[in-house]
């Protein structure tokens, strides 16, 4: 899985193509990934969001994670704003050690955890390179 760090207007990937965001007014979710033996974990930060109104995809290699408020979500007038409850697209290129019939995703605690298990096999042992 690789990842290439993008503007936010341009979303994030792992991997190659640029995909805009649906409008400007939208705001990032945070994202961490990390590796164990048997999957990538993903953790996307979103506090405040109703579990039934995440939308995730996975069109060939492409993994997409989006957030759309429910309608009349109220909008106060804000004295201070240091985070967004509100829309969002989280685009990712998966590489094919990814077994996307198994990706599995649960929200708790405002964490949309999204579970992408490798295929049988497709990790290569660890080995060590020398510096010359």
């Amino acid at each position: 899985m690789n990842y290439n760090k993008s503007c936010a207007a341009k979303g994030e990937h792992y991997g190659g193509s640029h995909r805009h965001l649906p409008y400007r007014s939208m705001q990032r979710a945070a994202v961490n990934v990390y590796k164990t033996d048997t999957s990538y974990e993903m953790l996307v930060f979103a506090p405040g969001r109703i579990k039934e109104h995440f939308s995730i995809d996975v069109s060939g290699r492409e993994l997409t994670i989006s957030y759309t408020p429910p309608e009349g979500f109220p909008r106060p007038d804000w004295v201070q704003r240091e985070y967004s409850r509100g829309g969002f697209v989280r685009t990712f290129l998966l590489n094919d050690s990814v077994d996307t019939a198994r990706i599995s995703a649960k929200y708790v605690d405002g964490v949309l955890e999204v579970s992408l298990p490798l295929t049988e096999g497709s990790t290569a042992p660890k080995q060590e390179i020398p510096i010359s």
